[in-house]
């Protein structure tokens, strides 16, 4: 059931941007392979476990997470506040597909949309290498607005390579433990 709705949340959510925006997204992407098997780092991505380890070990970047609707499944919406300012990123989950271990969010407000993006679409997809590792994609895809094209705003990605690389030494840490 799970699967359907979260389906059917992708398809109109493509169906809905493709016809509203006939701009190109745009992409931002990292990869981080893991030593860990897949099943092992998605239990940590797919809800709202890397959200919160990115907050407790980034202290000096993320002030705080809070969950503003949902428990962690499609539909959820995130707001993490950062610091020292008060800028915050809200966005909501629009798929988890537990068989191919990919987890859609899309931005509300904040980010890259607070600077002329018109769309921000963060995906994270673990993808096993072998039985003992895989890899973390993290994925930002975004468009511009037309009236900020010269100014050529784009997302960060440092914070989701960060969260990747904090994933990977707790997880291997405590894996080889």
């Amino acid at each position: 059931m799970l699967k359907h709705v979260s389906i059917i949340f992708f398809l109109l959510f493509s169906c809905s941007y493709g016809g509203a925006e006939s701009q190109k997204l745009k992409h931002l992407t990292n990869e981080l392979e893991v030593n860990v098997p897949a099943r092992t780092v998605w239990k940590l991505y797919r809800h709202l476990g890397i959200s919160m380890l990115a907050a407790q070990e980034l202290k000096n970047v993320i002030q705080s997470v809070d969950v503003l609707e949902g428990d962690g499944g499609v539909g959820t919406v995130l707001k993490l506040t950062f610091v020292p300012g008060n800028s915050s990123y809200t966005e909501r989950f629009i798929v988890i597909n537990d068989e191919k271990r990919v987890k859609v969010a899309k931005g509300l407000e904040g980010g890259c949309l607070a600077i002329g993006c018109s769309v921000q679409i963060v995906r994270f997809d673990i993808i096993e290498k072998a039985s003992g590792s895989c890899i973390i994609k993290s994925d930002i895809a975004y468009a511009v607005k037309k009236e900020f094209e010269a100014n050529d705003p784009k997302p960060n990605i440092q914070l989701l390579t960060a969260a990747a690389q904090i994933a990977k030494r707790v997880l291997e840490t405590t894996h080889d433990a």
